[in-house]
Order: C-alpha cells, then sequence, then structure tokens
C-alpha cells in the first residue's frame, strides 16, 4: 500500500510541475474591419426646457390663500383653471366696504335736509331784518313832523337794521359756503369709499388665475416655505399663503422645447452653430431626438467644483420633431455631431497600436498576426478612420500579440 501511496504523490508532482511550465496559450480577442459611416461627436450632459414659459403670478391682491392648485404636470389647456385663492377675505371686505357706501349716501341725505332747514331760517332773517330796515326808514321819514330827538333816534333804529341785514346776509353766505364745503367733503368720502369698493370687487375677479395658453403645469417651489440648505424648498400646495406678484406655476409652451447644455472648454473650438445634435432623454427610453444647435455662449462661465475652476460655455439646441413624452426639466445626454464621413474604413480604437512611432495594427495571417501600419484619417472615442491599407472584412488584433507571445515564452 506504502508504494502506491508515493507513486501518487509523485504523479500530482509531475502534473503539477507540468502546469507550472507549459506554456498557456489565450485567445486574441479581434474585430473586423468595417466599411460603414464615421461620426465624430462631442459628448455631454443637458437639459429639456421650453423656450417659451409662462408665470402665472399671484395678483396685486392682498390676504392670498391657494385652496386649489392644478397637478404638477398635468396638460393644460388655454382658459383651463390653475389657481384658486380663498374668496372669504374679499368678500368680507367688500360687505364692509358696500356698508360704507351706504351711510356715506345717508349722511348726504342727511346733511341736504339739514342745509335746507337752515337755509330757510337763514331766509326768513335776512328778510325780517329787510322789513325792520324799511320800517325803520319809513319812521325816519317822518322827521320833519317829529321833535328833533324822535328824528335821531329813528335814524339810529335805520342804521341797527342795516346792520342786523348785512349780518343776516353774512351769516346766510358763511352757512351756503359751510354747507357746500360739508357736501364736498361727504362727497369725496363717498368717492373714496366707491373706489375702495370697486378695488375690492376688483379683487374678487382675481381669485381665479387661468391658463393663457396650451402647456404643461409646472408647480414652483415656495421659498419661503420652511427646509433646510440640503433640501430644496418644496413647490407650492393647497392652503399655502401668498404674497402678492409671487410667481406660483409655470407653463411651458410644449411645442418649443429645447435642449440646454454646456460645452467643455476642450471642445469650444470643435462645436459650432448649425452643427447637428442627437439627445437621449432618461425619461424616454429608445428614442433619440436630432436638433441643431442655435446657440453657443461666446463668453465661458467658471464652474467652482474644485480649483482651479473649470471652465464651459453654455449652449442651446432646439429640438426638431416633438413628442408628448417630452416634459420640460427632464435630464438627457447631448451628442453634438461635429463631423460625418459616409462610407469610410473603420476599426475600433484599441485595436490601434503605436510601434516605432506609427500606428500600427495586427492582422490575422493563417494561425498568427502580422504587423501592418495603417494612415489614421480621423479618430473619435471609440473608432478609427483608416486609409485603404486596410480591406473591409480583414480580422484584426485587438491586444498586442506579440507582447501575449512573450509572456507565453
Amino acid at each position: 500500500m506504502r508504494w502506491i501511496f508515493v507513486l501518487a504523490v509523485l504523479v500530482a508532482i509531475a502534473y503539477a510541475g507540468l502546469q507550472f511550465w507549459m506554456p498557456t496559450t489565450r485567445e486574441v480577442p479581434t474585430a473586423r474591419v468595417e466599411r460603414k459611416e464615421f461620426v465624430q461627436t462631442v459628448r455631454t450632459r443637458g437639459e429639456v426646457k421650453s423656450m417659451n414659459t409662462v408665470p402665472i403670478a399671484a395678483p396685486q391682491t392682498p390676504d392670498l390663500q391657494i385652496v386649489w392648485l392644478a397637478a404638477d404636470g398635468k396638460p393644460i389647456k388655454r382658459g383651463d383653471v390653475v389657481v384658486q385663492f380663498d374668496p372669504a377675505a374679499q368678500e368680507e371686505r367688500y360687505l364692509e366696504e358696500s356698508t360704507e357706501v351706504r351711510q356715506v349716501d345717508s349722511e348726504i341725505v342727511k346733511a341736504r335736509a339739514q342745509h335746507s332747514i337752515a337755509d330757510e331760517l337763514n331766509a326768513m332773517l335776512v328778510m325780517r331784518s329787510g322789513y325792520d330796515l324799511e320800517r325803520a326808514k319809513l319812521e325816519a321819514s317822518k322827521q320833519e313832523i317829529l321833535s328833533e330827538i324822535e328824528g335821531l333816534k329813528n335814524r339810529i333804529v335805520v342804521k341797527v337794521s342795516e346792520g342786523e341785514l348785512s349780518k343776516a346776509q353774512t351769516t346766510a353766505r358763511a352757512t351756503d359756503i359751510s354747507q357746500e364745503s360739508d357736501i364736498v367733503q361727504l362727497e369725496e368720502k363717498k368717492n373714496k369709499a366707491m373706489r375702495d369698493l370697486e378695488r375690492t370687487k376688483g379683487y374678487l375677479g382675481n381669485m381665479v388665475l387661468r391658463a393663457p395658453v396650451d402647456g404643461v403645469v409646472q408647480i414652483r417651489p415656495n421659498p419661503r416655505a420652511q427646509g433646510s440648505s440640503r433640501r430644496s424648498r418644496p413647490p407650492f400646495q393647497e392652503g399655502d399663503s401668498v404674497w402678492a406678484g409671487a410667481e406660483i406655476v409655470d407653463i411651458p409652451d410644449l411645442s418649443t422645447m429645447v435642449v440646454e447644455f454646456r460645452v467643455e472648454e476642450i471642445d469650444r473650438g470643435r462645436t459650432q452653430m448649425g452643427q447637428k445634435v442627437r439627445v437621449r432623454v432618461d425619461a424616454v427610453a429608445g428614442a433619440v431626438f436630432e436638433g441643431t444647435v442655435e446657440w453657443l455662449s461666446p463668453i465661458a462661465t467658471l464652474i467652482y467644483r474644485r480649483f482651479p475652476p473649470e471652465k464651459n460655455f453654455p449652449a442651446r439646441a432646439r429640438i426638431d420633431k416633438m413628442d408628448d413624452r417630452l416634459r420640460p426639466g427632464m435630464s438627457a445626454s447631448v451628442e453634438v455631431i461635429v463631423e460625418e464621413r459616409p462610407d469610410v474604413l473603420v476599426i475600433p480604437s484599441k485595436a490601434s497600436f503605436q510601434i516605432d512611432g506609427r500606428p500600427t495594427v495586427f492582422v490575422r495571417s493563417g494561425s498568427g498576426f502580422r504587423r501592418r501600419a495603417i494612415e489614421v484619417l480621423a479618430r473619435n472615442a471609440n473608432e478609427i478612420v483608416v486609409s485603404d491599407t486596410l480591406s473591409e472584412g480583414e480580422v484584426i488584433a485587438l491586444e498586442n500579440p506579440e507582447l501575449n507571445s512573450r509572456k507565453q515564452g
């Protein structure tokens, strides 16, 4: 039994040594030379937006509270209700101001009645004073047949009567002026009450906001809502109090969709207005949207994510064909096509190796590979356009087979 155990150990040692010293043969990955369209692109990230976005803002009205709000992301037609406010405060104010107008009307009627009575009293006073003056003049005219003392007395009575008449007339004029002033003040008070009433009536008409255009509802964040610096503010919602002029909802026009993106500084020289773009929206799987670069900033924007800050150039591309699934705010991948070459020979970038300072490929020849220098006409991140030093269909190595054979040796 011992010799069988020794034999098994020797066989195991021999097998291990054989595995260690024998070279391992590894398959070299390959690819074929293809004739197809070559596209050179600048790749970046962007966001779908609308070129024509209409904001819906709270009216210049006090004490606004949202009682109804259209659902975020809901398609909406022109004239549909977007926001509705609680009218209770304005209705109460309208009732108070209506009462104020009626009260001022009553005050004016009362004042006119009192003025009428005062005018009648003043007229009677003036008439009586005039009568007394005429009687005094008549008595004074009897001076020739009366004693000198009586005549003098009658002349004094005439002067007194004239004074009383003048006083009565002056009182009547002063009363008229005072009455006119009272009426003017009451009319101004009424006009103010009417203006307040009309303003409140206008406030009541602002309790419902409607969409001025077709589009989709995008509810804005409420900058006065409770939140933290680490989390964005929550959107407006039913029950929120709103200040005059606050922009509550945006209604983007879905027929004018664009993609806004940024071009890295290294790619700015290759990117131009008018170039075609391909857009892949994250939320619309499998779809590719075509468009055109319509704006490219000539001025770089600094991004302070690190030091030194990054530089890039804002840009915008219009989407040629609209899709009902597109919504503003969606993230997208953008490919700006900077060069297109139809019907050219293309190989993978990793099939090219720098040997003796020249780009070289390894072409399959029998059971091995042989070197062949190539001329690179264009390249992108994944592919290379080569001249006719290669032929369509030839098999080339994706790894250097010479390095592989040296490792085996």
